[in-house]
């Protein structure tokens, strides 16, 4: 599928960076008429989903210190709270809990903002044209650096060349991130700084696609972008920091409360650590150390980390690559590529290490899985993890869980692990997914619902910046399996689509249980943290389309107001 690996451009781009953290922090996010600690603010809107069961949907919530003290219509809560409440009308708005990206990465979303952006470019001419009106900010020392091509889109469908972008760029290095992350697009004169050549051996789970004369064509898959790595320029702390700050600003105007990052490298998430603490993060951060680099080693002397807004329970693996770039690993051959089964980016051996280090430490454990090989040696070896050492609580993840058999299916569900899945993706990769593996083994690929019967919690998420962050956009996508045209009629594998309820219920009582933090977040109750949404539509029962021009009005982390749509 498409995205997948920690290591899409942006974050390869801020892993290189320089080893000290910028001190820089964000603005704390401003309110017209800022909340007073100890004094409660009523919220009232016309439709409040609360998730709670015991009382589905209200109209007023009262806030007080980062709680939710108060749920019911408005008479109810401003009775139950005094006259000195702070009081904010959000008129026809829907007022629902804050909503979760449960897969993103905050430091490629930061890069990718700053980028030449090629995503729906339809041509190579194209991506020549924009890579031609590059912003100062797309360059990070002499290199032109973009993100989001997809070969998949062109008229050839085939992968592109250095020779493609050596006449518009003899003498500027040119690094262009796929649209999965998982493979890199150089220049001839990129090539040459990175060193590579007819000479350079493919590494372990990477591939260096070669023309029949064994030279390098100037496309690296998975784990052969780790040889551009050191050939690229370290961004500066302040580069860093912006960019940072951008992409957690972005995140709340599109209506995220919160993001479980898939794979934070270290630099990052002391930056974060720095901001907790200065009372600056705008969301919670749900972040999964960086089990694939050298910075695991940091992370399993360190431990869990548990901060205001900023937690670290998770370490995030990547068993194999993307299906867009025919690197996720198949137990049979790919049906457009005879011969190729994909990628495992580590060998069983070496995942199950991990495995059993960071679960000794007291992680829980994310893996990336794509392909239906990959999905099975998670499996495999987390319920071997469990048996030998008895430790069978720890909700261990499979990220993405896309292609899959109808046995792992089974035992996924069975077995209390949880789905991390995309819906942007199955809407994206769905007019050639089948092509990639034919129609017996498509049965078992974005299987929602099949997921759910078996018994898995689902926790929902873009893959940012892969996909767009735009939560109401995986609403949509969950809900229909169509893309924004409405195509194909009835959606793309109906029987797998999510009800409305089940698409909100995967951005927020499926992220905080995917969390640890069921009891503290996801609904919107007495006791619980104050984060939620006011969106222009409601998201169960809206006509799904109105959801592709709904809009975010509120979002509230923790009683604070972190974007607001008519503040000034």
């Amino acid at each position: 599928m498409r995205g997948r690996l920690g290591w899409t451009l942006g974050a390869l781009l801020l892993l290189v960076g320089t080893a000290g953290c910028s001190k820089r922090v964000p603005e704390a996010a401003a309110s017209e008429h800022p909340a007073v600690p100890g004094v409660p603010t009523v919220y009232v809107a016309k439709r409040i989903r609360t998730l709670d069961a015991a009382r589905p949907e209200a109209q007023a919530l009262a806030v007080r210190d980062g709680k939710v003290l108060a749920v019911g219509t408005r008479e109810e809560v401003l009775a139950a709270v005094g006259p000195t409440a702070r009081v904010v009308e959000l008129g026809d708005a829907t007022v629902v809990p804050g909503l979760t990206d449960s897969h993103g990465h905050l430091a490629g979303l930061a890069s990718a903002l700053v980028g030449v952006r090629l995503e729906g470019t339809a041509t190579r001419d194209e991506v020549r044209d924009r890579l031609s009106k590059a912003p100062p900010t797309a360059y990070q020392g002499e290199w032109l650096l973009g993100q989001g091509w997809d070969q998949n889109h062109w008229p050839e469908k085939a992968f592109p060349t250095h020779a493609d972008l050596d006449a518009a760029f003899p003498r500027t290095p040119v690094a262009l991130g796929r649209v999965d992350g998982h493979a890199l697009w150089l220049n001839s004169e990129a090539l040459r700084r990175a060193r590579i050549d007819r000479n350079t051996k493919d590494p372990r789970g990477g591939r260096i696609l070669r023309g029949p004369d064994g030279e390098p064509t100037g496309v690296l898959v998975d784990n052969a972008m780790d040889l551009a790595a050191s050939a690229l320029p370290a961004p500066t702390d302040a580069q860093r920091a912006a960019r940072l700050t951008a992409a957690l600003e972005h995140c709340a105007r599109v209506g995220l409360t919160g993001v479980h990052d898939a794979g934070m490298d270290l630099r990052t998430f002391r930056l974060l650590q720095d901001w907790d603490k200065a009372g600056t993060l705008p969301l919670r951060i749900y972040a999964m150390a960086d089990g694939q680099t050298a910075d695991r080693e940091q992370y399993l002397k360190d431990g869990p980390f548990q901060g205001k807004l900023l937690t670290m329970r998770a370490v995030k693996l990547t068993l194999d690559g993307a299906l867009g770039s025919r690197g996720a690993a198949l137990h049979a051959a790919y049906s457009d590529e005879p011969g190729h089964q994909g990628l495992l980016l580590l060998s069983p051996e070496e995942y199950a290490a991990r495995v059993h280090a960071f679960v000794a430490r007291g992680f829980q454990v994310a893996t990336h899985a794509i392909g239906d090989r990959a999905n099975t040696l998670v499996l495999d070896t987390l319920l071997h993890e469990m048996e030998a050492t008895g430790k069978k609580d720890g909700r261990h993840r499979v990220e993405h869980a896309q292609i899959m058999t109808e046995q792992d299916i089974a035992r996924l569900g069975a077995n209390g692990f949880v789905a991390s899945v995309q819906p942007t993706h199955a809407t994206s990769d769905m007019p050639w997914a089948q092509t990639r593996v034919g129609p017996e083994r498509i049965h078992g690929a974005y299987a929602w619902q099949k997921l759910k019967a078996a018994g898995a919690v689902l926790t929902l998420g873009s893959d940012f910046p892969v996909e767009r962050p735009d939560v109401l956009a995986g609403l949509y996508a969950a809900r229909t399996r169509q893309d924004a045209s409405g195509q194909p009629p009835g959606g793309w594998q109906p029987d797998q689509r999510l009800s409305g309820m089940e698409a909100l219920e995967g951005f927020t009582v499926g992220a905080a249980y995917a969390s640890f933090a069921e009891d503290r977040r996801g609904r919107l109750k007495q006791g619980q943290d104050a984060d939620f949404v006011a969106l222009s539509v409601d998201p169960v029962d809206a006509p799904p389309a109105d959801l592709l021009t709904a809009q975010v009005r509120m979002t509230v982390v923790a009683g604070r107001e972190v974007f607001r749509a008519d503040a000034k």
